[in-house]
């Protein structure tokens, strides 16, 4: 037997199990310490009641013999992708049914869509980024280049000159720093992709946070993008569905990616659970309206934590556009992950898990209750003060 050569090629720690082992050993040696999660990404508001409704009735459905659903279509229900196109349609955007495939969310759809590629593909990647489309490109054995997201250009990397690549991946609104890009931003990738005949793998999932005038919420805004992109979306965060999974992918019939993707599914997917696109659909439909509050209701607790960053003087990106906030702490990411468990009992993400660009700077995610942000942010303000007086003195500066 051989086993996946590439997997030697991995870091040895994925960052979040990296974080959640060391929460794990502050709440061993300090088990009241009531620690507070800022860190890592996932929801904490319940399910929609009308999503727990739609949940119910199909579960009603599929005890009866004339509301039986067995193995469904590999690309979604019609239910659902209709569903989808009308959401798109609300903003502007002309879709097609057979251009939507119903997935078990976006992740999975991210890093299983590599199986439509050859593995000799130069793989364009910003730093720092959501580490697993690194990990899922090195396991495929793709050559990865990457382009520089930094303070000098708000962490938006923009197509780099005399670099060539087959395939891109953009996350807008970022995970991690929160920057969002503009039509002109995004205008200028399309027309890359095109002049190098690459394929942009467009990360959608934050879209429902976009509230500023001019900032893109698909790709499919930009003219040409439809010949060069494919985009993924999920009701992970819209719909607090983290633990439920579903997304979809919407990929151009122009694209010959279109039946390779129908195909590839057919093989390895056996589709998602008719009760969970139930469920979707309510969130688009009778439901889009608590889609709302849930987002709000985040967007709510990042300006709790920017209002204070602002007062403090800590330059940060996101938050605006994305339950995201991105600072820098001048120090290497990881130490100030420890000093700051230690001292104010708080979880962030270091954001040196991201990349190299990453280190000095770190995540928080406004996915708390509001309770636990405003307990948080008045933890932080006085551990912030503290650490500005000890900074030089206790910790080596990463720039």
């Amino acid at each position: 037997m051989k086993t996946n050569r590439n997997f030697k090629n991995l870091k040895e720690n994925y960052l979040f199990a990296e974080v959640s082992k060391r929460v794990q050993a502050y709440n061993n040696e300090f088990p009241n310490s009531d620690v507070i999660s800022l860190g890592i990404g996932d929801v904490t508001i319940p399910l929609s009641v009308k999503a727990v409704e739609a949940c119910k009735n199909a579960a009603i459905e599929m005890s009866t013999r004339a509301g039986f659903h067995g193995y469904g279509p590999y690309d979604g229900y019609p239910f659902l992708k209709n569903a989808i196109v009308d959401y798109y349609k609300s903003r502007g955007i002309t879709i097609d049914a057979d251009e939507v495939f119903v997935t078990d969310g976006a992740k999975n759809g991210i890093g299983n869509f590599l199986d439509l590629f050859d593995t000799d593909n130069t793989v364009m990647i910003p730093d720092p980024v959501y580490p697993a489309y690194v990990d899922a490109n090195v396991l495929s054995g793709h050559k990865i280049v990457y382009v520089d997201a930094t303070k000098e250009n708000g962490f938006l990397a923009m197509p780099p000159k005399r670099v060539k690549a087959d395939i891109i991946y953009i996350c807008s609104p970022n995970n991690p720093t929160g920057a969002a890009y503009n039509a002109e931003q995004l205008k200028q990738w399309v027309d890359y992709a095109l002049e190098n005949q690459a394929v942009i793998l467009y990360d959608a999932a934050y879209e429902a946070y976009i509230e500023s005038k001019g900032i893109v919420r698909s790709i499919f805004e930009i003219t040409g993008a439809r010949d060069c992109a494919v985009e993924f979306c999920s009701f992970s965060k819209m719909a607090g569905f983290t633990g439920v999974r579903c997304g979809w992918t919407v990929i151009p019939m122009c694209s010959p990616l279109n039946r390779m993707w129908l195909h590839r599914q057919a093989i390895k997917f056996n589709g998602t659970s008719f009760i969970v696109q139930r469920m979707a659909e309510s969130m688009l439909r009778g439901g889009y309206e608590d889609t709302r509050k849930m987002v709000a209701e985040y967007k709510s607790n990042a300006k709790i934590i920017t209002k204070k960053f602002d007062s403090l003087g800590i330059q940060y990106t996101g938050g605006v556009n994305a339950p995201y906030i991105w600072f820098d702490c001048g120090i290497d990411s990881w130490q100030f992950f420890d000093y700051l468990l230690k001292k104010a009992r708080i979880v962030c993400t270091p954001g040196s898990g991201f990349g190299k660009n990453g280190d000095g700077w770190v995540r928080l995610t406004s996915f708390n209750s509001r309770e636990r942000t405003e307990e948080a942010v008045t933890r932080f303000e006085a551990f912030w003060k503290d650490f500005i007086e000890v900074r030089d003195k206790l910790f080596e500066p990463v720039r």
